[in-house]
């Protein structure tokens, strides 16, 4: 029994590690990005948003997405429906909004609006990357 319980530990506990890494406050994730040298990858999001949960039910669900996301990038999402804080130039009166930013907090590109397929996150994930590397050799 109590072998059967340790391996359902550890099985939860493997799982529960797999999925995207979080920050859950903006203030924290900015300053991270910055002492890592990465960019931060922010999502406005709402519980109630039919679409936000069709995103986190797929593309953030994709290995390559959840690989490539927590390996580049510092992510935080900031749910509106409870109260998280969102920067001002980051509202968007509709969700999911996806922002790729700076580590001084200013926006890379427009934010991408709606749920996009993993492959297309991906794409655009390689355009930011570029653009940053590009960036910081100036």
């Amino acid at each position: 029994m109590k072998r059967l319980f340790s391996l359902l530990v550890l099985t939860t506990t493997l799982l529960s590690g797999a999925g995207i890494q979080w920050e859950k406050d903006f203030d924290t994730a900015l300053a991270k990005a910055k002492a890592l040298d990465r960019p931060l990858f922010f999502v406005f999001s709402r519980h109630s948003c039919k679409w936000c949960r069709h995103l986190e039910a797929t593309t953030f669900q994709n290995a390559e997405v959840i690989e490539r996301l927590n390996g580049k990038f510092v992510n935080v999402i900031a749910y509106t429906d409870d109260g998280d804080y969102v920067p001002q130039e980051l509202w968007s009166p509709g969700t999911p909004a996806l922002w790729f930013l700076e580590g001084s907090g200013e926006a890379m590109f427009p934010a991408i609006p709606g749920a996009v397929g993993a492959a297309d996150f991906l794409k655009a994930t390689d355009i930011v990357l570029q653009a940053y590397e590009e960036q910081r050799r100036q």
